[in-house]
């Protein structure tokens, strides 16, 4: 992966006071997401979510492009002008995949410094894409308003879901929208299990600590909101076609 360039900041935006790249977490993490093959080159990152066959990742990456594709399926149908926000949009492939829908305008967030540079630098000539340093909780949006918000593969970074949606419900336009994609929730029995597995998981990698920044969110959480569940993993329906994609797609609606 290349490394940090300083020269891409001006195709960042801080609104905040952030110190970029220096936390602990994100030098954790990083290392995390090297030992896991997941740090792309730029041209792999530009080429996302398609990827060689022979990559360790492949086969969830399948996922990821058919889950790209419905949402950006289900928006492009929408036929309207789009202000479009990624929440935890990392190297930027899907804030990227978004941005093509016709009148969109899309931001990307993240706290991960280092490949969010990688996304500014990468996608750097598309102009309705733009990249945002800063976290969703601390309120640096709160003068912004957006159709849509989207979570993808995200969400379990953020200590409660309720709160998250909470927060992006006051950011959303009167018939906004937040999706949620690729990533896991759980029904309340099965949430002891799943975080005894992640800890392990983290612990096997040498960084047990990481497992707090991990969250399991029940399923249930979603009752307090204005909501639909797009695409059922556990459905008959999906089950019956054999489908391997093992997330829900969640729709809210403020």
């Amino acid at each position: 992966m290349t490394l940090p360039d300083s020269s891409i900041l001006t195709n960042i935006h801080f609104p905040g006071n952030e110190n970029p790249g220096n936390s602990l977490f994100e030098k954790k993490y990083i290392s995390i997401r090297c030992m896991e093959n997941r740090l792309y080159s730029d041209d792999e990152v530009a080429s996302l979510p398609d990827i060689s066959r022979q990559h360790s990742h492949f086969s969830e990456w399948i996922i990821r492009k058919r889950s790209s594709q419905r949402l950006i399926r289900y928006l492009t149908a929408r036929k309207r002008r789009l202000n479009i926000l990624e929440v935890g949009c990392g190297n930027g492939w899907l804030a990227h995949g978004l941005s093509e829908i016709p009148g969109a305008e899309v931001t990307g967030l993240d706290i991960n410094f280092t490949e969010l540079q990688q996304a500014a630098r990468v996608f750097n000539e598309h102009e309705h894409l733009r990249f945002i340093y800063g976290d969703i909780t601390s309120g640096i949006l709160h003068d912004r308003l957006f159709d849509v918000i989207v979570f993808a593969a995200s969400i379990q970074y953020f200590h409660s879901l309720t709160d998250s949606f909470c927060k992006c419900l006051k950011l959303l336009k009167r018939d906004g929208e937040i999706h949620l994609i690729d990533s896991p929730l759980y029904l309340s029995g099965e949430i002891e299990a799943a975080k005894q597995r992640t800890f392990s998981y983290y612990d096997s990698l040498g960084y047990p600590e990481m497992s707090e920044y991990y969250f399991h969110h029940d399923i249930r959480e979603l009752q307090v909101f204005n909501h639909k569940i797009m695409q059922n993993p556990n459905s008959v329906f999906n089950r019956f076609l054999g489908s391997r994609d093992c997330f829900h797609w969640i729709r809210v609606k403020k």
